[in-house]
């Protein structure tokens, strides 16, 4: 307790050396982010109340969100009571707490039980690394290799999906994944495969360690900064984008007005960045849309069956974001350089805050396409985009909420970054240019160079959508596309009608794309258009994919949000992550497999939509070794929301 004793201190020469601009942040609406001075009210309260010991490890300190129905009915002027969820690790316990900010005193401190929190930073690198690294059988390993020492490699542990081996059960256990870094920046075609060491992160102990192949790392490098390339081409003729006179919309604090719409943006740790109290003002009516829309979770089982690598079923944002998931973005590359940014406050693993700046950017975009047009008669397209990009690992994922003159709301993901590799062993590798025969070297993946195998994997993404489509009351309806066979003698054999279905439970709302049964996901609420039809949301989907992971495999029931594209449920403010609160070595079947489990009704309440999209990734020697951004896509567009197009009186410029 010797170091958390002198907080108090700590906390006065903090809180003179911030008494400027920073540090006055202000609070202009209930779900604004908790600011830096609110993190350490938040230890301090802690501290006071004799909860914190050297070694806590903070996975989560943030907002604690109010009450739905308060946020709805709050104006501004009215007061606001802040509160922080909180979220520490004690050796191998794990403690929720909920801390009133605004009083100063803890609400409320439990254990949770049979749970595993967050992998935190500085477990990657963790003592038990260090250990491993010194073990007389690495040494060996490394020279079996004609690896030189330690030294030269670098080594992480990550937490491998739970097998359900009754030896790991209850442990916290890492893998070792080592790469040899002389020479190179780009270290992710160095993998030294072969190496199985299993880790208890808490007993410090080596578990298992075995050495099976030993295969040569190979000796080349794909460092992809602009040093290794030297001169960059160039376009013909510049091309700019300016925004003379500024930005069209407006920020207040974390409030966004852009045309029609008024939405409020804020950074979370976990999920990256939440979009929440989307309106329309149509006339003089602000009509609610969504309460809430943001990423949920990441799925990334990768699909080879050797021992160090089956294990790798990463369920990124629950399992890695304790630092942050969305990354610091850099002007003229990720967003233009126009953008407005949003910056944020982490908890460090010892909970103290962290700056970490543009984890948001805010900007407008033409393309040049049109909204509507017939013949001469046409309106120019023009777009609002918040975007974010989760770093995690090897890849990025862009995420971006681009909200349109029409009333649509599109949510675009693109996967970039770097693939992972395997190395395989000379005597069954495939050289480029020789004979074309596949070997059993690439059986689960592709080449991308000679000896470098990019192993098949696939990424599946969830999006909690909390639609509050006029209101808080709503229904999910699916309008299904059906074939009719119209009467002998008719000219026409066949046409297609459609057949509007409300759905009432859980159980009914697991849904799956089909292309031999299309149906529209639409959400309704309680007003109509002016000829009758309920005003609704469409929930329009992209591209997706069907898992073809076994449905006893224990990576999929982890993942149990990805066996339907579609999940309803209705409101429960303590269900916001698709995979469950505690992902990391969790056991099968927790998130919405549980919760759904008692088939709650979804008519005439609050609904929730979840949406899973993802993607079989076999890679392609143009995505090596930097892979160009690869987009998915889907809407939330008005659907008789509306009298008439809303887009007929958009401006003219574009």
């Amino acid at each position: 307790m010797k170091r958390w004793s002198c907080v108090l201190c700590l906390l006065a020469l903090v809180s003179l050396a911030l008494a400027g601009p920073a540090a006055a942040q202000p609070i202009t609406h209930p779900l604004d982010p908790l600011t830096r001075l609110e993190h350490f009210t938040v230890l301090e309260v802690l501290q006071q109340a004799g909860k914190l010991a050297d070694g806590s490890r903070f996975t989560r300190l943030e907002l604690k969100e109010p009450d739905k129905a308060g946020v709805w009915a709050w104006r501004p002027g009215m007061p606001i009571a802040r509160s922080a969820e909180v979220v520490v690790a004690q050796g191998r316990s794990v403690f929720e707490a909920t801390v009133d900010v605004t009083g100063k005193r803890l609400v409320s401190w439990a254990e949770r039980t049979g749970v595993q929190p967050m992998w935190t930073e500085s477990e990657f690198g963790d003592e038990v690394v260090g250990k491993v690294m010194k073990d007389p059988r690495f040494a060996e390993a490394l020279k079996r290799r004609g690896i030189a020492g330690s030294e030269f490699v670098t080594c992480i542990a990550v937490p491998p999906g739970s097998f359900g081996e009754p030896k790991y059960v209850g442990k916290r256990i890492g893998v070792l994944s080592c790469r040899l870094r002389s020479g190179y920046r780009n270290t992710w075609a160095r993998r030294i495969e072969g190496l199985s060491v299993v880790m208890d992160m808490h007993a410090k102990e080596i578990l298992e360690f075995v050495d099976d192949e030993s295969v040569p790392v190979p000796a080349g490098g794909n460092d992809f900064d602009r040093a290794a390339f030297g001169k960059l081409r160039e376009f013909g003729a510049p091309l700019e984008v300016r925004q003379p006179n500024g930005p069209a919309f407006t920020m207040d604090g974390h409030v966004i007005t852009w045309d029609r719409w008024r939405f409020h943006v804020r950074p979370d740790s976990r999920v990256g960045v939440i979009i929440s109290t989307a309106t329309w003002k149509d006339g003089d009516r602000e009509r609610p849309v969504m309460y809430q829309g943001h990423l949920s979770e990441i799925f990334v089982p990768y699909m080879s069956p050797q021992k160090d690598w089956y294990v790798r079923t990463f369920i990124d944002a629950g399992e890695f974001s304790a630092g942050g998931l969305a990354d610091t973005l850099s002007p003229g590359i990720d967003c233009p350089d126009y953008a407005t940014y949003i910056d944020s406050v982490v908890p460090a693993g010892a909970g103290w805050p962290t700056d970490k700046p543009r984890v948001a950017c805010v900007f407008e975009r033409t393309a040049g396409d049109m909204i509507w047009r017939h013949g001469t008669e046409g309106r120019p397209q023009r777009e609002l985009v918040v975007r974010m990009v989760a770093m995690i690992g090897n890849y990025d994922y862009v995420v971006d909420w681009r909200f349109l003159p029409d009333g649509q709301i599109k949510v675009s993901l693109g996967a970039t970054g770097i693939v992972e590799t395997k190395m395989a062993g000379a005597k069954d590798a495939r050289v480029a240019g020789t004979n074309g025969a596949d070997s059993r070297a690439d059986a689960y993946g592709r080449f991308v160079e000679p000896n470098v195998v990019a192993v098949n994997h696939d990424h599946y993404f969830n999006f909690r959508l909390d639609m509050d489509v006029d209101g808080a009351t709503n229904r999910f309806v699916r309008d299904e596309i059906v074939a009719k066979t119209l009467p002998p003698g008719h000219p026409r054999r066949s046409i297609w009608v459609t057949e509007t279905r409300p759905v009432t439970s859980e159980q009914d709302a697991k849904l799956t794309m089909d292309m031999h049964k299309p149906s529209l996901w639409r959400v309704t609420g309680t007003r109509q258009n002016h000829v009758g039809y309920p005003a609704s949301y469409q929930l329009m989907p992209a591209h997706s994919i069907h898992t073809l992971l076994a449905p006893d495999e224990a990576a999929r029931q982890r993942a149990g949000f990805i066996d339907h594209h579609l999940w309803v449920t209705p409101y429960a403010a303590g269900e916001r992550y698709a995979a469950g609160d505690y992902p990391t070595l969790s056991t099968p079947g927790q998130g919405l497999p549980a919760w759904t489990k008692g088939n709650r009704s979804i008519s005439d309440t609050d609904v929730v939509l979840w949406y899973t999209f993802g993607m079989h990734h076999m890679v392609r020697a143009e995505e090596w070794p930097v892979m160009p951004v690869l987009w998915h896509e889907f809407a939330l567009r008005p659907f008789d929301f509306h009298d008439r197009n809303p887009a007929m009186d958009a401006g003219m410029k574009p």
